[in-house]
C-alpha cells in the first residue's frame, strides 16, 4: 500500500513538473500580448478627450469660440454669425507631418463640415482650406455638393479632387474617419467606418497634377507644407466631433 501512495505521489509530482512549463509559456504569451496592446495605446495623443479644449484655438487667433461647446463628450459647432475679425474654425495647437489621425464625425441633417491637415496660419490666410487639404464632411442625402463634382464633394473625398468609393452613416449618426498621411512613403489614405475611401499620394508629381485638375490649382499655398495643423471646419453648419487621437509614422 505504501509503495501505491509513493508510485501515485511521484507520478502526480511528474505531471505537475511537466505542467509547470506550459503555464509559464502560457502566462509569458499573455504578458506578451499586454504589452503589445499598451505599446500600441501609447503610440496614441489624445487631441479631445471630450472634457476640454485643451490643444485647440481659433484659427488665426487665441482660445475657443463659443459657438463651440462641449455636448456628450464631443465638441459641437453650434453656427452663429461671426463678429468682426472672428474665426469660428478650430485647428490643433500643435503641428504634424506624417500621422495617423482618429476622429468620429457626426452631421445634422443637410450639414457641411470638413477636416484638414497641413494648415498654416497665417493673416494673409483667412481659412484654413487655403492652405490645407480637406476631407470632406458632408450629409450625402441632403447637401447640395454632394450632387456636383462627380462625387469629389462629397462625404469621405478628398475634396474636389478624389470621389470616394463609399457613402456614409446618415445624418445623425456617427461616422469614424482614420486619416493616414506620411509624406516619407508618398501616401495617403481614408478609411470611413473600417473600409478605405480614397488613396492619394501627398506631394510630388502626380499631387500636383491632382491640384491643377481642382479649385486650388492657382492657390500658392494649398498643400504647400509638410508639416502643418489640424483643423475642424465652421461651414455654417452643426456638426460634432469625438475621440481624437493622432499616432505619428
Amino acid at each position: 500500500m505504501k509503495k501505491i501512495i509513493g508510485l501515485l505521489a511521484l507520478s502526480l509530482s511528474i505531471g505537475a513538473c511537466k505542467e509547470a512549463p506550459k503555464k509559464a509559456a502560457e502566462t509569458q504569451d499573455q504578458a506578451v500580448s499586454l504589452a503589445t496592446e499598451t505599446n500600441d495605446a501609447q503610440q496614441w495623443t489624445v487631441l479631445f478627450d471630450g472634457t476640454d479644449f485643451s490643444g485647440w484655438h481659433a484659427y488665426n487667433g487665441t482660445g475657443v469660440p463659443d459657438a463651440w461647446k462641449i455636448e456628450d463628450g464631443a465638441m459641437v459647432f453650434h453656427p452663429r454669425k461671426r463678429e468682426a475679425g472672428e474665426n469660428l474654425n478650430l485647428v490643433t495647437d500643435q503641428s504634424f507631418e506624417n500621422f495617423e489621425l482618429s476622429i468620429e464625425w457626426k452631421v445634422t441633417e443637410g450639414a457641411n463640415s470638413g477636416i484638414f491637415w497641413g494648415v498654416l496660419e497665417d493673416p494673409e490666410l483667412g481659412e484654413p482650406y487655403v492652405s490645407g487639404p480637406e476631407i470632406q464632411v458632408l450629409d450625402n442625402e441632403r447637401h447640395p455638393d454632394s450632387f456636383v463634382g462627380e462625387g469629389t464633394h462629397k462625404a469621405g473625398a478628398l475634396y474636389d479632387m478624389i470621389a470616394p468609393s463609399q457613402e456614409p452613416n446618415p445624418a445623425g449618426e456617427w461616422n469614424h474617419y482614420l486619416i493616414h498621411i506620411d509624406h516619407n512613403a508618398n501616401e495617403g489614405f481614408v478609411e470611413l467606418n473600417g473600409q478605405e475611401v480614397v488613396r492619394f499620394p501627398v506631394h510630388g508629381a502626380e499631387w500636383e497634377a491632382m491640384k491643377a485638375n481642382s479649385k486650388f490649382a492657382d492657390w500658392a499655398a494649398f498643400g504647400a507644407t509638410r508639416n502643418g495643423k489640424i483643423g475642424v471646419q465652421d461651414h455654417g453648419d452643426e456638426v460634432a466631433f469625438r475621440n481624437i487621437k493622432i499616432r505619428k509614422l
